[in-house]
């Protein structure tokens, strides 16, 4: 379970440096759609394998 929390709070940092306008991350802008993608991608394996595994 700390695999899908662990992911969802990447993809949210990611979304959080897409839409915030705050100057002091604009140097970790552009590292936004990484977060987007790698959340996206763990949340999604996480899933499989614990759907594969019966404990989901």
């Amino acid at each position: 379970m700390f695999g899908l929390a662990l992911s969802v709070l990447i993809l949210v940092f990611g979304i959080f440096l897409k839409l915030t306008k705050n100057p002091g991350f604009a140097s970790s802008k552009r590292f936004s759609w990484l977060f987007i993608i790698l959340g996206i991608i763990t949340l999604v394996g996480k899933i499989i394998i614990l759907n594969q595994k019966g404990e989901l």
